[in-house]
């Protein structure tokens, strides 16, 4: 019976996934962007690092789709080993801030007490602080490195999760079936594992994909600043933030990255906005 009805929600979930244009537009834009940065090497004959400086600041065209930046760099090839990374930022810092606010946050819904109150003064304290000065905090400690923005976003992400999480975790505890099970005996990390997560999920999943676009403008305006990750790499951020000199004078070099971070950031926030919607109907309706 329950094989049945999980089918049957899933059919359902499905079917309304494909109703929605938005959502099915998205998904196909992040996966054909993610598709073709994964096959960079094989687009592309040019290295992202390789230099040419006898054909610097070429326009689009003459064998380079996006024309050629200040260095002879080929531009195409930049902005899509960039995204690889925008998109490792996006989502790596993500999943871990994620994993973080949700034991945070059921711990302290369901402990309570002490538990609760430690918990949330805590997310408070990295909620007041502003999320850009707590990034550049730590990566002027840390130094640029993709190591210290992914640390610098988990730290500014969790904390919101957090409250979030313990307030749908709290909902959920008033329900019959957590009572019930609690009145017959049912262990605290038995009712955690088998009644809280499985039912936080719709919302976990909403919450990953509404922040990955902040993470990825979070490190883009690190890196335009020039505290975030740092040459011989290169992100879409970084890419904006080294040509913005020539944004009149050659203004492929900022626009081809710009649009690619715009691209991503509309796409996971209206599959984020269609996936809210379609886990939580009552929502749509309000």
């Amino acid at each position: 019976m329950k094989k049945e009805n999980r089918q049957k929600s899933e059919h359902e979930f499905l079917r309304a996934f494909l109703q929605n244009k938005a959502a099915v537009i998205s998904t196909v834009i992040i996966l054909l962007i993610i598709i073709l940065s994964v096959l960079a090497p094989f687009l592309t004959r040019y290295d992202e690092t390789g230099q040419d400086l006898l054909n610097r600041l070429m326009p689009p065209g003459n064998g380079h789709i996006f024309g050629t930046d200040e260095l002879g760099r080929d531009v195409f090839t930049r902005v899509f080993y960039g995204t690889r990374v925008s998109l490792l930022i996006g989502l790596f810092p993500t999943v871990l801030a994620v994993a973080v606010g949700t034991v945070a946050g059921v711990c302290a819904a369901h402990f309570k007490g002490a538990a609760d109150f430690i918990i949330m003064r805590l997310a408070d304290v990295m909620l007041s602080i502003p999320g850009m000065l707590l990034a550049m905090v730590v990566l002027y400690t840390l130094g640029g490195s993709l190591t210290s923005v992914i640390i610098s976003l988990i730290l500014m992400e969790w904390g919101g999760i957090a409250v979030v999480v313990r307030s749908a975790a709290l909902e959920i505890q008033e329900c019959e079936y957590v009572t019930a099970a609690a009145s017959i005996g049912a262990g605290k990390l038995w009712i955690i594992l088998r009644h809280i997560l499985p039912n936080l999920l719709p919302t976990l999943i909403v919450l990953f994909t509404l922040n990955i676009p902040s993470s990825i403008l979070s490190e883009s305006s690190l890196s335009f600043l020039g505290i975030g990750i740092q040459p011989p790499q290169v992100s879409l951020g970084l890419m904006t933030g080294t040509s913005r000199q020539y944004l009149f004078s050659s203004p492929h070099l900022v626009l081809a990255p710009a649009v690619m971070i715009l691209l991503l950031v509309l796409s996971f926030n209206f599959l984020g906005d269609a996936l809210r919607d379609i886990l939580d109907p009552e929502r749509k309706t309000l």
